[in-house]
């Protein structure tokens, strides 16, 4: 298993941890339930530390691909910054969440403020993961990207110049 495989594996989870953390977290504070609440700081937690296994794993995986055809460069570090900026995001909400998670432990009365903080912190995440799950799947998937329908009619015209001149 290369860093390109690894890194399909792992970086799937601060995405999906943040948005399902959110929401739990919003729920936790429906209900006044800390319980709750710390689940959703847990999953704030592991999602932090799959984004530091994602990044390790990244250059690997961009050296991997950086040279296939329809692979730009240019694609892969536009999704590297955006990871990056997504990484230092899920380092401040996993300590928030930290803070959170003894704060509700030890029922402090500043509970409440580190998880609308949490809250406010995962919003800005869960934006940003959107971002960094589009642009990596963009470096694979040509069918996503923005300028798709001009890549296909330029390799359909491609096509039938080849098969005009044979």
């Amino acid at each position: 298993m290369n860093d390109a495989h690894l890194h399909l594996v792992v970086n799937h989870f601060p995405i999906i941890g943040t948005i399902f953390g959110l929401g739990i977290l919003i729920m936790g504070q429906v209900l006044r339930n800390n319980t709750v609440k710390n689940v959703a700081y847990v999953l704030f937690i592991v999602a932090a530390v799959f984004a530091a296994f994602s990044m390790y794993t990244g250059e690997g995986a961009e050296e991997a691909v950086e040279d296939m055809p329809s692979v730009g460069k240019q694609i892969i570090h536009q999704h590297e910054e955006l990871a990056e900026n997504l990484a230092i995001l899920l380092y401040v909400l996993g300590t928030i969440s930290l803070v959170g998670l003894y704060l509700n432990i030890i029922n402090h009365a500043k509970a409440k403020l580190v998880s609308l903080l949490a809250v406010i912190v995962a919003v800005i995440g869960v934006f940003f993961a959107k971002e960094v799950g589009t642009s990596g799947g963009e470096i694979r998937h040509t069918e996503i990207r923005a300028n798709a329908t001009v890549l296909t009619e330029e390799q359909n015209s491609g096509t039938a110049e080849k098969s005009d001149n044979d």
